[in-house]
């Protein structure tokens, strides 16, 4: 059955229907960092790059560990659909964006606390914690289009719709790396001028993203449809199952986000030029992340619809044929950053020492496109099932198991630690998922 699944042109097509458009336009937000990183990178000293680096590492950190507001909606919006149960679809968005503008205040209050939080914790020269906290101060005010903009994104995807997200992103971005060169080259705010050109960007895809959702459910719901469902949207009952694949994929991200702050943090503590040297190649791995959450997207939304739709078949030859695609592009991403791994370090940054530096490590930025296929892969297929449970557990072993003995074992090396720990973390993901799902198959739990 797997083999007529390869060769039906339109099974891949339904694939790269989603992943293609989301492959686009995911890799504009790293080619956004790298922009950031570049205007800032052609400055005299390497404390702005390194500012720049460490409080935008807090404010991700901030954001992405609620990411779980895009991947929990993708899931249960797609589950929807393919139980064709249209209450449930809209009655999701207003759930989630709901518990995105609480967080969001949440965020705003305790802005101050969480700064001094965070900060605590770096240990860096004062020109880069000045900058740090600079940039921190400007862009914590972007959290309420952040974070509503993971739940538009979400239901999008959810809705197997992926050209509206593709829209809402390049649009974001662009307007973003305008606003970059004019904050930063033209007016010459340096640090403050890219974290003003990011809250710009994101008040901007939150506008566009509201006037996108408006047009999609407007066809298809009464106003009386509208006022119905979003007096259920306080309702802790139906808000229970959501909070709770909210909390499992909390935690599961929360995970993720160590690994990247502990990098940052250990970085900063060898050096100005190092943790430059690893904001460059982070750039990197984020395009390797986002190209490849393209697929992720897919299998999400697809599985998700497999389970509405209760064909286990389907479901199958979806995750199989993901896996062939990612395999292929993971390849094919290894070789382009050993061609090109180099050049693209000299036209980021002008500062012999960090230029130095990242070459210096770029070989382990080299192995993480086939360290991490399976994870990113696996991801989408557990958030499509809607089972945070094992992708906490998964994330989890990890982190603890692998990550942290992995870079003690090897302390001595300094940096190299770092990036060998991160690619055995990625790896150790993505084992440990497959392991999980072939015990859910042979089980037969895959539709439970």
């Amino acid at each position: 059955m797997l083999k007529n699944a390869f060769l039906n042109i339109t099974n891949h097509q339904k694939i790269f229907a989603i992943a293609l458009p989301m492959m686009l336009s995911n890799i504009s937000v790293p080619l956004l960092g790298l922009v950031d990183t570049a205007v800032i990178g052609h400055l005299p000293e390497s404390y702005y790059l390194a500012g720049v680096a460490v409080g935008s590492m807090v404010v991700t950190l901030l954001f992405w560990i609620l990411v779980f507001l895009r991947m929990s909606t993708t899931g249960l919006v797609a589950q929807a659909v393919g139980a064709n149960d249209h209450p449930q679809v809209l009655r999701l968005l207003m759930q989630s964006i709901f518990i995105a503008l609480i967080l969001a205040i949440i965020i705003l209050l305790l802005q101050s606390p969480l700064s001094s939080l965070a900060f605590h914790f770096v240990e860096g020269s004062d020109k880069v914690l000045y900058y740090a906290q600079q940039y921190f101060d400007i862009r914590i005010w972007s959290a309420p289009a952040a974070l509503i903009n993971m739940v538009l994104l979400g239901w999008l995807l959810g809705m197997q719709n992926a050209k509206a997200p593709m829209l809402l992103l390049i649009v974001a971005n662009t307007v973003n790396i305008v606003l970059d060169l004019l904050f930063v080259v033209g007016f010459e705010w340096g640090v403050a001028g890219v974290a003003w050109a990011s809250l710009c960007a994101d008040y901007i895809a939150l506008a566009c993203g509201l006037f996108i959702v408006y047009r999609t459910i407007k066809p298809f719901y009464t106003q009386g449809d509208i006022t119905r469902l979003s007096k259920q949207v306080f309702n802790l009952k139906a808000l229970a199952p959501f909070i709770l694949l909210n909390r499992d994929i909390f935690i599961r991200t929360l995970c993720l986000q160590v690994t990247y702050t502990f990098m940052t943090m250990q970085g900063v503590k060898l050096g100005d030029d190092i943790v430059s040297a690893n904001s460059v190649l982070m750039h990197f791995l984020l395009i390797i992340s986002f190209s490849m959450d393209g697929l992720a997207y897919a299998v999400e939304a697809l599985v998700g619809k497999n389970i509405g739709q209760r064909c286990l078949q389907k479901l199958r030859e979806s995750i199989y044929l993901t896996l062939f695609w990612a395999s292929i592009f993971s390849v094919v991403q290894l070789l382009l950053f050993y061609l090109f791994g180099a050049w693209l370090i000299e036209q980021i940054t002008s500062i012999e020492a960090v230029q130095t530096e990242a070459m210096r490590y770029l070989p382990w930025l080299i192995l993480i496109p086939l360290t991490s296929m399976l994870g990113f892969v696996f991801d989408g297929v557990f958030i499509g099932m809607t089972r945070g449970t094992e992708m906490r557990n998964s994330m989890i072993f990890s982190l603890l198991v692998v990550y942290f003995p992995v870079w003690f074992m090897f302390a001595n090396e300094g940096n190299h630690a770092l990036w060998i720990a991160m690619n055995a973390f990625m790896f150790a993901r993505g084992i440990s998922l497959l392991w999980i799902y072939k015990k859910l198959e042979r089980r037969q739990l895959l539709l439970v």
